[in-house]
């Protein structure tokens, strides 16, 4: 931990904007591709944050401090969105089309989560942690794989595929289980790790199933609430 709550802030918004910014720059140069770059920026950026929640001395306020980071970021995102601010490098990060509105939606929503979990569990509960990297570790490989690898849909879901919620699964449940691991490690949530390895299971598992239902561009939303309510019920 640093011994200054507001030398953590700093650290946490210039880790999480170098992110954003080096992926930014990559796809408005074609190195990626926009598709590619919008998942990388959504499965970076959220354990990047998390563990920068490390840094905090432990003051009551932190929480509110560390979600400054997410919500000024967020209100970038709204900024560009509606056009008022222009940036075409990060419409092409985070667009499937290069439609600065679409910005409006998933990393809208992203940006809000991230704002309200911070708040409402900070370090005092692995609930909110294991939500947030669902999100981004499960809901953005899944995409990954689903669009590159996914031949066989399900049959409740034409847009999504087998493969894409094994990517779900298990993207969700590595994020999950890692940084549960690291604060497990560093004494934040009492050990034994492996006491946490079935109720993450349980809630990617939950979190997947989820995922799969044929509702588009508010998956951000769904996966992490139905991760947080299972959370209440098994942590």
């Amino acid at each position: 931990m640093l011994s200054n709550n507001f030398l953590a802030l700093l650290f946490t918004f210039i880790a999480a904007l170098a992110w954003l910014r080096i992926n930014d720059t990559l796809a408005h140069k074609g190195l990626i591709d926009n598709q590619l770059s919008r998942k990388i920026i959504h499965m970076g950026t959220g354990p990047i944050f998390v563990l920068c929640w490390l840094l905090f001395p432990g003051n009551p306020y932190d929480r509110f401090l560390a979600a400054l980071v997410p919500g000024l970021i967020t209100i970038q995102f709204v900024l560009v969105g509606f056009g008022i601010i222009k940036d075409q490098a990060a419409v092409q990060a985070m667009s499937r089309s290069g439609n600065p509105k679409e910005i409006l939606r998933g990393p809208l929503f992203y940006g809000i989560l991230f704002v309200l979990i911070t708040v409402l569990y900070w370090l005092e509960s692995p609930i909110g942690i294991v939500g947030l990297m669902l999100m981004c570790g499960g809901d953005g490989l899944a995409d990954i794989l689903g669009r590159r690898y996914g031949k066989t849909t399900l049959p409740w879901s034409g847009e999504k595929t087998w493969i894409g919620s094994i990517g779900m699964l298990t993207g969700g449940w590595i994020f999950a289980a890692g940084i549960v691991l690291v604060y497990v490690l560093v004494g934040i949530f009492p050990g034994p790790f492996n006491s946490y390895l079935l109720p993450v299971t349980l809630i990617a598992m939950i979190g997947t199933l989820v995922e799969s239902l044929p509702l588009r561009d508010i998956d951000n939303i769904t996966v992490t609430i139905s991760a947080i309510i299972v959370g209440h019920l098994v942590f």
